[in-house]
């Protein structure tokens, strides 16, 4: 007998239904003084903005220290968790209030670890948003310089000129985002309260 393969189930598009929570973006309040917002738009393979993507971050501090602290879902103001999520509007435009990250370690170019949720995929993506740095401090971060160097502006944010980052993805197509891999990773990872 032979079987015909059916669709797999794909990861959205029930995020504004179900994974949003009052807070998410907001890693950091605006009145923090080391407050930056951390924004851009997701787009399909033909450029079109996605309107129902679900974006999650994770960082360290801004002395580079990884939080141990629980409570990510539900944020009371003062304490750091280093995790956030983030629905896009109906234009696929995201925005997250942290402050940004420091070093891990030297070699290591700060960096938002950036997943991606969206209708059509398979399973969550991973990148990175690098800072804008001068070019010598992303040249020592190791994973960005096994890039191909025509690729790697896909992974560094711009600085805009009110101090924001911002930072684009794009699923397919000339810009396409530099998109991880990370071997035996489960398939959902979130805070655990």
């Amino acid at each position: 007998m032979r079987l015909t393969p059916t669709p797999a189930q794909t990861v959205g598009p029930f995020f504004g239904y179900a994974l949003p929570y009052a807070g998410g973006e907001a890693l950091v309040d605006r009145s923090h003084p080391g407050a930056v917002r951390l924004h851009g738009t997701v787009y399909d393979g033909d450029g079109v903005p996605v309107p129902d993507a679900l974006l999650e971050i994770w960082q360290p501090d801004e002395h580079g220290g990884i939080s141990q602290q629980p409570g990510s879902l539900h944020r009371d103001g003062y304490t750091f968790t280093g995790w956030g999520r983030a629905a896009v509007d109906g234009v696929g435009h995201y925005s997250f209030t942290t402050v940004e990250p420091g070093s891990t370690g030297d070699g290591v170019a700060p960096y938002f670890l950036v997943t991606v949720f969206a209708r059509g995929l398979m399973d969550r993506l991973f990148t990175r948003a690098y800072l804008p740095a001068d070019p010598s401090t992303l040249e020592q971060d190791r994973l960005l310089s096994s890039v191909p160097a025509d690729r790697r502006q896909t992974l560094i944010a711009t600085r805009e000129p009110d101090g924001s980052l911002g930072f684009d993805i794009h699923f397919q197509g000339a810009q396409e985002t530099v998109f991880l891999t990370y071997p035996n990773t489960p398939q959902f990872t979130g805070p655990v309260e």
